[in-house]
Formats: structure tokens, C-alpha cells, sequence
């Protein structure tokens, strides 16, 4: 009589049960601290533009992006706003990471530990009493290995 049963008032039903089964689930994960966290921003930018092409593969397979409800009005189709949220999302987190120029802070840690490899060594070369042709012999050595390794 007020509602309760109605189509709209069922759908909410659903989708509460449904956040609060995910609630659920999230709290049940063993979650461990970020390490990294600009790594972890790329990695979760790459997640973001794969959710984004998914939704647009689904998209592109709709005939119509509008359908008609049981009621007659014209609805715009789940998949649409789907594609429409994973656009906005994948626009904030690149923003995000130009904003806080994230390549360009791999790069500075990526040289600073380039840096730290050949001090180590030449201290190295330096205690065992390694110097001249066979230092420098070492350090190409070292060098063509680290570059095969990368």
C-alpha cells in the first residue's frame, strides 16, 4: 500500500544488500600497507583504463543506449552510466598523476638508485685495492651486466 513492493522500491532493496554484502567482503580482506605508493597509483590508473575499455566494449554492443521501462519511460541503460563513471574515474586518476608528475618522480628514484649501484662499486673496488684498467674493467663489466638486467 505505500510503496514497499514496488519495482523501484525493490530495486533500492537490492542494491542496499548488495553494498552491504560488499562491505562485508571488504573487511574480510587481509589488506597490506602500500609500499610504493606512486607505483601503486600507476598500477591502479592501468586498472582504470581497463575498466574504462571494458565498459566501452560493453557499450558498443548495445543496440540502443535508451530502452523503454516496464512503465513506459524512456531509461538510460546500466551499461551507459557505467561508461560514463569509468571515464570520469580514469580522468581524475591521470590528472592525478600529472599533478603530482609521478613518471618524472620514478625517474628521479630510479637514477638516485643508479647512483647508489656504482658508489657501491667503486667502494667496493676502492677496499679490496682494485684500481686503474682493472677498476675500469670491472665498472664495464658491472655496467653491462645491470643493462642486461633492466
Amino acid at each position: 500500500m505505500h510503496g514497499g513492493a514496488s519495482p523501484q522500491a525493490r530495486a533500492a532493496a537490492e542494491r542496499r544488500q548488495l553494498e552491504a554484502d560488499a562491505s562485508r567482503l571488504l573487511a574480510e580482506l587481509d589488506v597490506a600497507p602500500v609500499g610504493d605508493p606512486l607505483a601503486g597509483l600507476l598500477k591502479l590508473a592501468g586498472q582504470v583504463l581497463a575498466w574504462q575499455e571494458s565498459t566501452a566494449a560493453l557499450v558498443n554492443a548495445l543496440d540502443s543506449p535508451r530502452y523503454r521501462g516496464a512503465n513506459g519511460a524512456e531509461q538510460l541503460r546500466a551499461e551507459v552510466a557505467l561508461y560514463e563513471r569509468a571515464m570520469d574515474r580514469a580522468c581524475q586518476v591521470l590528472a592525478t598523476i600529472a599533478k603530482l608528475g609521478i613518471e618524472e618522480r620514478l625517474v628521479r628514484v630510479t637514477e638516485q638508485q643508479a647512483e647508489a649501484v656504482v658508489s657501491a662499486i667503486n667502494a667496493a673496488l676502492e677496499a679490496v685495492g682494485v684500481s686503474g684498467e682493472q677498476a675500469e674493467q670491472a665498472r664495464r663489466a658491472a655496467a653491462r651486466h645491470l643493462r642486461s638486467v633492466g
